[in-house]
């Protein structure tokens, strides 16, 4: 018995004093989950020192029995009384959603509206929010390339709004102050910067080949060609196609680059930082021509016969 009040006492102790610090930790309790269960993945996350004196804490608290499920954001140094009470009270859940690169708002708006269990309605509402627009300067009457690719966790009851702002907040952290400067170096305003990266994000498959595809693109603009950039085609078409046709090029938007010059009037997709950073640093190639390769890569060449030519060995080398 005496043993047993001891315990009891040292538990206690563990419980309190402590003051939450640093960033907070992601803690996943999925369903079905027994108390000792939980204990591991917070002993896991560093917020527990003790497995065991928790596990008797809780039990002395008569609160090991009533855990919510779900995915928490907690502090280290959080006492084990706040712990606890978030687990049976469900305090501090979050829902998380991931935005994979390259992925639009078509894709994005329903993923944020699953997440955050609110109305699609709500969500496209947000991406065309005036304030937001002006803050980032999307000029197409869209967040569309402006809500950065991550992984999110948003507390439960998080609007759509909210949301959408700290995702492009998120965006605004990656912006590093000094491309502001290099703007002007390569001709662009950040919103043609942003929608250059955009379509660098969907044509590259090879980190190092970005800041190439950059060079390309921008070559093309100077020389007064036509991008034809066949990602463009698929934005304009409203769907992703495996290959782009003949047909598809007949499509009346300012987004096919096949018909219209520059760069679409606005991104086609969420890049992340590594095609940012390439649309701002450019490789010094005087290419003006690429074709993709099966593998993934891509053969770039400075004349139209020598792209002819490489479109016929990679034709040759197809499965």
């Amino acid at each position: 018995m005496k043993n047993a009040v001891w315990l009891a006492l040292v538990a206690l102790l563990c419980a309190c004093g402590s003051t939450p610090q640093g960033v907070p930790i992601r803690i996943i309790i999925p369903r079905g989950s027994s108390f000792a269960v939980a204990t591991d993945s917070l002993k896991h996350a560093g917020l527990v020192s003790s497995p065991f004196f928790f596990r008797l804490y809780a039990r002395f608290k008569k609160e090991d029995r009533n855990i919510k499920p779900g995915t928490y954001l907690l502090k280290r140094e959080t006492p084990w009384s706040d712990i606890v009470s978030a687990l049976n009270g469900g305090h501090g859940l979050v829902n998380t959603v991931t935005i994979p690169e390259g992925f639009a708002l078509t894709q994005i708006v329903p993923l944020l509206s699953e997440a955050l269990k609110v109305p699609v309605d709500s969500v496209n509402a947000a991406v065309r929010d005036s304030a937001m627009l002006a803050r980032v300067g999307a000029s197409a009457g869209t967040l569309e390339g402006f809500v950065f690719p991550d992984t999110y966790a948003f507390p439960v009851g998080t609007t759509a709004r909210a949301a959408v702002l700290e995702m492009i907040k998120r965006f605004e952290r990656e912006w590093k102050p000094e491309w502001n400067q290099q703007l002007d170096s390569v001709g662009l305003d950040r919103n043609k910067a942003v929608t250059l990266a955009s379509i660098i994000e969907k044509e590259a498959r090879r980190p190092e080949e970005r800041p190439v595809i950059a060079a390309v693109y921008l070559n093309r603009i100077k020389a007064g060609m036509l991008l034809q950039a066949d990602p463009t085609v698929q934005f304009a078409l409203g769907r992703h196609t495996p290959r782009v046709f003949f047909k598809d090029l007949e499509v009346d938007s300012p987004y096919n680059t096949y018909k219209y010059p520059g760069l679409p009037p606005g991104p086609i997709a969420s890049p992340g930082g590594p095609s940012l950073a390439a649309a701002l640093h450019p490789a010094k190639v005087d290419y003006l021509y690429f074709v993709a390769a099966p593998d993934g890569h891509h053969e770039f060449r400075k004349t139209l016969s020598e792209h002819e030519e490489a479109k016929k060995e990679v034709r040759a080398r197809s499965p």
